[in-house]
């Protein structure tokens, strides 16, 4: 049984190589870990694509000129879709979850690399995205669904764990390739390309090597590695009718309250991580600001969204890890969720100084992904655990239970973030005013020059009637000449361009003139050309800080209600207790084993 055999069943030929996946004996641990692994990289290619626009949102903003608003429509239509495409998804209980995967990835490859970079228009845009969240959502229900085939419980929390890592590492590898590439590719696009190109190669491997168990296999329920003779002699003797008992009426079977609550209270408890999958970059862009006064630039929200991930990934491994080497799941979910909850407050306190230093801000934010992974790669262990209780043969429809209402979830929660958080546009449609090359030379620091020369900016601005006539080329020539050789030809020269009025007034603050306007007059003009672009960007930048805040803590009430959900969860809360559980349950494997082994002989 060490070997794997491919099935005698099902079509032949090219139609066999296309959609015909299973095998029928379950596989050796080395062959075991590397569909784990293929199913993992499924995973991580479909969230980097799934993720890409979140690595360039202000760039898609601008370039559509589409509000915030709007942008946030498509996320809630593109989750709510998915959630909706989770519910057929319960069917890879019957008919096997390798092509869901395959042909996933095939679909969303060809969109995030052609679709979206062909896109003319926001509604073009939207309608892709949306295409695209239809197929996740279904992909969202049948890798996890892999992954638990192929794991025992004693490891699940281990393999959830790396599961969990292909969500976290999209959003990685997004911020790494844009953080990287953002500066000298020549448009937002190039970060499609890259992603799409990445899924079709994964696309290509996965059709070739992965793997999917026969019914009779995935149905029975397998605890350890010492389960396998046993799952492989109960398959051996189940025939098509009984497994199609154990599949019959599912949602009668699964549609239970403590499946229903779980799955809302790690929705509710996620806010905060869909949030940052979603808007950590604009969030950054438009709270913080670097040393010099300016607000960071998509790259360098990117830098910090690294950091994020990256602890997300190693912290799901580690905890996960953990969870299965005690033997208990509800431990690591109470003191994570505790832990989130403070770490999260943390967090959002820093949003009221638009200065604080990135050590403070990476140190925070590692800090709070650590706690996420403390949950969720043990509630995922501890969720398809509590759904083989009800029957080991719907793991998939207890996931697509769980994808609905996750989905569903974040799509309507984020229905009201912009009405919350109503200071993006302000920032981001005008953030490009910031710095800009008024003269085509080195770029204009606007709010370092604010900051620099304030008596400039103060004069310019209360004597703007009468300045900006002098500031165009030939005028400010004829005004250099009347100052330098107030003859009365030059004057009369000045007088007949700008009348006068204004003549009178230069001649008032010719000292103001020569020391605070003449050495910055391109600057001024710049500032006076811009202001009402310029000051919507002040103030979208002096009110985001708090509108964020709220809806933090929003997230923090998210947790809240995710804790009481804790104890409703399958495990033990005692590792001595859960030890003595196992023991007593391979006693029994033994047992049946024996009974199983009699009746063949």
């Amino acid at each position: 049984m060490a070997n794997q055999t491919a099935s005698n069943t099902g079509p032949s030929g090219l139609g066999r190589f296309l959609f015909h996946h299973e095998i029928d004996e379950y596989p050796a641990s080395g062959r075991r870990s590397a569909y784990l692994a293929l199913a993992v990289l499924a995973t991580i290619a479909l969230y980097y694509t799934y993720f890409t626009q979140t690595g360039v949102t202000p760039n898609i903003l601008q370039y559509y000129h589409m509000s915030f608003s709007f942008y946030v429509w498509i996320v809630v239509i593109s989750n709510l879709i998915g959630a909706f495409a989770s519910l057929p998804a319960s069917k890879t209980d019957a008919l096997g979850r390798s092509n869901v995967v395959i042909y996933g990835l095939l679909i969303v490859g060809l969109l995030i690399c052609f679709a979206v970079p062909a896109c003319t228009g926001e509604w073009a845009f939207a309608v892709v995205i949306c295409i695209i969240g239809l197929v996740e959502g279904a992909i969202l229900v049948a890798t996890p669904a892999l992954i638990r085939d192929f794991s025992p419980q004693v490891g699940r929390a281990s393999a959830m764990g790396f599961w969990a890592v292909g969500p976290v590492a999209g959003s990685l590898i997004t911020s790494i390739v844009a953080t990287n590439t953002l500066s000298h590719l020549t448009a937002w696009q190039d970060q499609f390309h890259i992603s799409g190109i990445f899924t079709l190669v994964v696309f290509v491997l996965a059709l070739i090597w992965l793997k999917d168990l026969s019914p009779k296999l995935r149905d029975q329920l397998m605890v350890s590695e010492m389960d396998k003779a046993l799952v492989a002699a109960k398959a051996m003797g189940l025939s098509e009718a009984e497994v199609a008992e154990a599949t019959a009426h599912p949602w009668k079977q699964i549609l239970k309250g403590d499946l229903v609550i779980s799955a809302v209270g790690i929705s509710v408890f996620l806010l905060l991580y869909y949030a940052a999958t979603a808007f950590f970059t604009i969030y950054w862009a438009t709270v913080f600001k670097s040393s010099d006064g300016v607000n960071l630039s998509t790259s360098a929200a990117n830098s910090l969204n690294i950091w994020f991930w990256a602890v997300d990934i190693i912290a799901l491994v580690v905890f996960g890890w953990l969870s299965d080497k005690l033997r208990v799941r509800k431990p690591f979910m109470l003191a994570g969720t505790i832990g989130g909850i403070i770490m999260l407050i943390i967090f959002l306190g820093l949003a009221g100084n638009a200065y604080t230093g990135a050590d403070t801000i990476i140190i925070v934010e590692v800090l709070l992904a650590a706690c996420i992974s403390m949950v969720y790669a043990p509630w995922m262990a501890s969720y398809t655990e509590l759904v083989e209780a009800k029957n080991p043969a719907l793991v998939g429809t207890g996931l697509a239970l769980w994808g609905w209402i996750l989905r569903l979830t974040v799509g309507l929660s984020f229905i009201f973030l912009p009405l919350v958080v109503t200071a993006v546009n302000p920032v981001v449609d005008n953030l490009q005013y910031a710095q800009t090359p008024p003269n085509g030379d080195a770029p204009f620091n606007v709010q370092q020059f604010q900051l620099e020369h304030p008596k400039s900016v103060a004069f310019a601005e209360a004597n703007a009637s009468w300045l900006k006539p002098l500031s165009t080329d030939t005028n400010y020539a004829l005004a250099t000449a009347a100052r330098l050789h107030p003859t009365p030809a030059n004057i009369a020269a000045l007088t007949k361009a700008v009348g006068p009025v204004i003549v009178g007034k230069a001649l008032k603050y010719e000292t103001q003139l020569v020391t605070l306007v003449v050495p910055y007059r391109q600057d001024l003009s710049y500032l006076a050309a811009h202001q009402n672009e310029l000051l919507a960007l002040q103030n979208g930048v002096a009110e985001s800080p708090s509108q964020w805040q709220h809806w933090f803590w929003v997230c923090v009430g998210g947790m809240v209600l995710f804790l009481p959900t804790v104890f409703l969860t399958k495990g033990r809360w005692s590792p001595a207790k859960a030890k003595e559980d196992e023991d007593a349950y391979e006693a029994k494997v033994q047992e049946e084993l024996k009974q199983l082994q009699g009746v063949g002989a």
